[in-house]
């Protein structure tokens, strides 16, 4: 089991800074602006052979009686009370505040070791630093910059020292499925990862915009591991205005690329909008399998149902192949059946195809419709191989294939998937056309005898047809 190190301290001390610091990645939102960090974020580290887990939180405030400063504060308790060692931040340019104080009082009641982080002391004399919060009762303080690296090696040696060495294992089953959860703004994202969870592990608030960052979360299911990945709400281009909010979009198309299955979650009490379209076709063109959650289904009348229906059917009509589920994330309605397509969908991203039996489905689409003729010559398909997946890519081989159009490319992806079961993954075709070998070669000149070999020839048959 590895130790475990986790970040808490005043918003805008440097968490997010000194988590990816220690994880040596980018994976924490940082930007000069309070509260940016809400739900805890998990990291792996490693000092020299030790490796370690990191968790970086929100901003505690101690006197927060509800809001969503209340809830960053519950997130914050929750991973101090799984930490083996708690690091403490404070900054050293702002002093020692009225809140650090009370922060260090409430983390002393926990019986947990603390080790006390004066954070932004680059260039400032040590001793005169740390000499203000010494009346935090937390023991020395120690200066870092989390910035520019000061000192944080020394730090968490110090941390582990209590830690007996242990080599981290590596595992060789295979990767877990990664599931990301997509969407607009207060459709329910991170209320669905909580009930597929089966615990509050993230901010659900009613309010837009409360998931800033993309949160990886590992968790079992039947005996199954997966990887869940909360992420922020996309919204329309022109409505995205803060620095903050293009980073999230940016961390959002990322966990789009890095998730094996994308669960795209629409609001039923609303209409299917034109960002719901584009970020579908973002995940359409990621090659991501898809799985659509028609979520706020409860309380709504026969007429609304058949009109969302309606509306899916018409807005949405590309993810054909994606299985759908109307849904309440809230009370918990549909979420089993989310979970068992999202496992169909995987698997169909990850099949296996052999090559004679894609070469033999190849055959029999052709049999029941020949692609067009591209001009004077119509293509010829010859044999089909599996040249990928997630998505499954299918290389069919043979000549005349530089304009095959996309219309037929659709009717084989949908034959392929119909003869393989393929449901919930989008597939992709490619072509490889055999070329004449002897193409924009230049013959070779004749040799003197060659030529005279040639000459006679053509007198020959001068003399013979006349």
């Amino acid at each position: 089991m590895l130790p475990t190190l986790v970040l808490v301290g005043r918003p805008n001390v440097g968490k997010s800074t000194l988590f990816n610091r220690l994880t040596r990645s980018r994976d924490a939102l940082v930007a000069d602006q309070p509260g940016l960090t809400r739900d805890r974020h998990y990291g792996k580290g490693r000092v020299g052979e030790r490796p370690y887990l990191v968790v970086d939180t929100g901003g505690l405030e101690p006197v927060a009686k509800d809001g969503i400063m209340f809830e960053m504060a519950k997130q914050s308790r929750q991973a101090v009370d799984e930490a083996d060692v708690v690091l403490f931040l404070v900054d050293g340019r702002a002093g020692c505040t009225p809140q650090d104080a009370i922060i260090a009082e409430q983390l002393r009641k926990t019986g947990k070791p603390i080790l006390l982080l004066v954070n932004k002391a680059e260039g400032m004399a040590r001793a005169k630093v740390a000499a203000d919060f010494f009346e935090l009762g937390l023991g020395e303080p120690l200066p870092i910059s989390s910035a520019h690296g000061d000192n944080v090696t020394e730090v968490v040696e110090i941390a582990l020292e209590n830690f007996p060495p242990e080599a981290e294992e590596e595992s060789t089953e295979e990767k877990p499925p990664k599931i990301a959860i997509v969407g607009r703004p207060n459709v329910g994202k991170s209320t669905l990862v909580n009930a597929i969870l089966g615990e509050q592990r993230v901010i659900a608030f009613d309010q837009p915009g409360t998931t800033r960052d993309s949160i990886y979360i590992d968790f079992e299911r039947d005996g199954k591991q997966y990887t869940i990945i909360d992420t922020a709400g996309v919204r329309r281009r022109g409505k995205v205005d803060e620095a903050v909010e293009k980073f999230s979009v940016i961390k959002t198309m990322q966990a789009i690329e890095d998730a094996n299955v994308v669960v795209l979650v629409v609001d039923a009490r609303d209409q299917i909008t034109e960002q719901d379209a584009h970020v579908a076709d973002f995940v359409l063109q990621a090659g991501r399998a898809l799985v659509l959650a028609v979520n706020k289904w409860d309380g709504l009348d026969e007429h609304h149902r058949d009109m969302v229906k309606s509306d899916i059917e018409r807005k949405l009509h590309f993810l054909s192949f994606a299985k759908r589920h109307y849904i309440s994330a809230l009370n918990g309605n549909g979420i089993a059946d989310v979970l068992k397509s999202v496992n169909g969908a995987y698997a169909a991203a990850m099949a296996k195809l052999s090559t004679p039996k894609l070469t033999r489905a190849l055959i029999a689409a052709l049999e029941k419709q020949m692609p067009p003729k591209s001009g004077r010559f119509t293509p010829k398909m010859r044999y089909a191989h599996q040249g990928g997946s997630n998505p499954p890519l299918i290389v069919i081989h043979g000549s005349g294939l530089d304009d095959v159009p996309a219309s037929y490319s659709r009717y084989l992806e949908r034959t392929f998937c119909e003869i393989f079961k393929l449901q919930g993954t989008p597939m992709k075709i490619q072509y490889n056309s055999s070329k004449n070998p002897f193409e924009g070669t230049k013959p070779k000149p004749l040799t003197e005898a060659e030529q005279r070999k040639a000459h006679r020839a053509r007198i020959r048959g001068r003399k013979l047809y006349g």
